[in-house]
């Protein structure tokens, strides 16, 4: 748990010193043309599930992961050959236009719920599972300060696709190893039914 803390604390630290060049919302809609057809027109991502919603993110994350897929520091065989032509000012100001979206809300299934609130609010003591919404926020907001994401809504097969991808060590993009040190000590029954909670929660 110190260990986490001390991540937590640097991540802080490191994301109120960054400078963020601004973004144009106005002018990122008429860039996000080429993303419609995998995020739809508002960024709700309505025809797979495995594409993630982009509406609502707060954009300074939306930022780092399209500079992430530039630079390969995450990989994605679709969405390389979509930001090659984008510059900084570029992300920048597709990230503003998706936070100005609004994310439509999802629902749970049922008999997911209990076991992927307790993992949400609580981890796993047992396994050295941290709550999520220690970073994320009890309603799934995300902290835009420390570049943490906001959750609420995503689809549960995104969500559970990146937490597999964390575990497996095939996504390494995030700060300081929290998230594939998170995931690590999942099981797949919990990242499933964390990811189906996940999706139910309304910001």
């Amino acid at each position: 748990m110190n260990k986490w803390l001390i991540s937590v604390s640097i991540a802080l630290t490191m994301s109120a010193s960054g400078l963020q060049a601004a973004g144009n919302a106005e002018v990122g809609q008429t860039k996000s043309v080429a993303c419609v057809a995998c995020h739809g027109p508002d960024g709700n991502s309505p025809v797979n599930p495995v594409w993630p919603k982009l509406a609502g993110q707060h954009p300074k994350y939306t930022e780092k992961q399209l500079k992430d897929f530039k630079s390969g520091a995450r990989t994605d065989p679709t969405m390389i050959g979509m930001v090659a032509p984008l510059s900084e000012q570029d992300m920048a100001d597709l990230a503003a236009f998706f936070a100005a979206q609004s994310k439509q809300g999802g629902s749970a299934a049922a008999d997911k719920v209990e076991v992927g609130e307790k993992i949400y609010r609580a981890g796993n003591a047992d396994t050295g599972v941290a709550a999520c919404m220690a970073c994320h926020g009890p309603a799934g907001t995300g902290d835009p300060q420390a570049n943490f994401p906001a959750l609420a809504g995503q689809h549960a097969a995104y969500t559970e696709k990146a937490l597999k991808d964390f575990r497996s060590g095939s996504r390494a993009n995030d700060m300081n190893k929290m998230m594939r040190g998170v995931a690590a000590q999942m099981t797949d029954d919990e990242i499933v039914a964390v990811s189906q909670y996940i999706q139910g929660l309304s910001q």
